[in-house]
């Protein structure tokens, strides 16, 4: 009697890029499990025949490892380590013909939006009653809640519209349901993303109506923090503003990538936002929400980028204190306007120095801002347990991406997905310690 070798219909999901790719990964794997499928989430035990490989196509080194990763897994296709690769997500959607060329031995290859087409692959079809129901990769007690898909803007440097189609809004009931059954299985933190944050319900209400979702969202059962990902500063409605005094669920905490405060380099990036935009922007967010944290991102080395512009941007960065700040250097795409209109005249020592220039002034503004905290009392969600220590964020602090508070474990025991009150004790550039208050 022959028998099927260990694993041969386990799926093995590997995801690839940023969190908006990390919910599509969740709902491929609650509709799999759905079909009787056993799919787990990038497992490490070998045993795991098929392989969907959910991939970045955005920049460089996303693309880089998006293609090692898929040439690792054919290799071991070829070695008879694993059955089926299946590849998903940006990069295929971009690259689907070159990639089908060049990296034969995947089975298929399926766009953004092609999951009933992936589903079929297993003898499934998608199951429209699921909608909202997904298997959580992150813990418990937090998730991102993707309340739009696609984009419309054509900044100069992005391919996202490319690889990600028009923007669609889902509507504000489907998104309630979904952060009810996420609530159900004991969330209490939801970071909001999309493409375009502030472009929600324009498609489909003919207005803004981010802060109409966000008050109703703050009226679900069991949810205790909501968090903005990905606003875009132009014509961003103010309202927003309004929904976080409003509603304490709402946290004074906004990630609003900029890229730049040059006239010069947002003009040429298609920002369609100026510098004195920005400025009153900023202003108005400042005054409306006082204490406000604000997350931002600034690309450096985009073509034309004089060292003016870049001496703007870092007196820019100096003067507006940001809580958190990434930075990031420009690389040429093509099929965006920048990769095909504009030469690429940053020489690539001159875009890694300004990104650690622009880094190095942004770790002593942290430092200072931390140092404020100490000997203040902080509610802190704490996420896990790790190297001695019980790692937590407050209500300024998104996962992966923003500090930690590291409270020592030597002397009592702090539930993950668990709110605890603490007193900041010392801080570092990105990093708070605490002990907590005694009950």
């Amino acid at each position: 009697m022959k028998t099927k070798p260990k694993g041969r219909n386990k799926v093995n999901v590997i995801t690839l890029g940023c969190s908006k790719n990390l919910v599509d990964s969740e709902v491929l794997m609650a509709q799999l499990k759905a079909a009787d499928v056993d799919v787990a989430h990038e497992d490490n035990e070998n045993e795991r025949r098929i392989v969907i490989i959910n991939t970045c196509g955005f920049i460089d080194n996303a693309k880089e490892e998006s293609v090692s990763t898929i040439l690792q897994y054919a290799d071991a296709k070829v070695k008879g380590l694993v059955d089926k690769v299946y590849v998903t997500g940006c990069l295929s959607q971009r690259y689907k013909s070159d990639l089908e060329k060049e990296i034969p031995e995947v089975d298929a290859y399926f766009g953004t939006r092609e999951l009933p087409r992936l589903l079929k692959q297993f003898k499934a079809d998608y199951k429209h009653e699921l909608v909202g129901e997904r298997l959580l990769t992150s813990p418990a007690h937090y998730a991102y809640l993707k309340i739009s898909e696609g984009c419309n803007r054509t900044c100069a440097f992005c391919a996202i519209p490319l690889m990600r189609g028009k923007h669609i809004s889902k509507p504000i009931e489907e998104l309630v349901n979904e952060a009810k059954k996420l609530a159900a299985k004991g969330v209490v933190e939801l970071m909001l993303i999309a493409q375009e944050l502030t472009y929600y319900g324009l498609d489909i209400y003919k207005k803004r109506a981010l802060n109409e979702l966000l008050l109703a969202l703050s009226e679900v059962e069991g949810i205790e923090w909501i968090k903005l990902h990905y606003a875009y500063p132009s014509k961003f409605p103010v309202e927003i503003f309004d929904a976080m005094n409003e509603s304490p669920k709402v946290c004074n905490y906004l990630d609003m990538p900029l890229q730049h405060i040059s006239n010069n380099v947002l003009n040429n990036m298609k920002r369609q936002i100026t510098k004195e935009e920005i400025e009153a922007l900023l202003r108005t967010a400042r005054e409306k929400v006082p204490g406000i944290a604000i997350r931002t991102t600034m690309l450096v080395g985009f073509p034309g980028e004089t060292e003016a512009d870049f001496e703007e941007l870092k007196d820019f960065v100096k003067e507006q204190k940001f809580d958190r700040l990434g930075v990031f250097a420009y690389s040429h795409e093509e099929n965006t306007f920048a990769g095909d209109h504009l030469k690429d005249d940053v020489p690539h020592e001159v875009k890694q120095q300004r990104c650690a220039d622009l880094m190095e002034i942004q770790q002593e503004i942290s430092f200072k801002k931390n140092t404020d905290f100490i000997g203040k009392v902080v509610k802190v969600l704490i996420d896990k347990k790790e190297s001695g220590y019980f790692v937590g964020r407050t209500a300024i602090d998104s996962p992966e991406v923003d500090n930690e508070v590291l409270i020592t474990a030597e002397n009592e025991y702090l539930s993950p997905g668990s709110f605890v009150d603490v007193e900041i004790t010392n801080a570092g550039e990105f990093d708070l310690y605490a002990v907590p208050l005694t009950k």
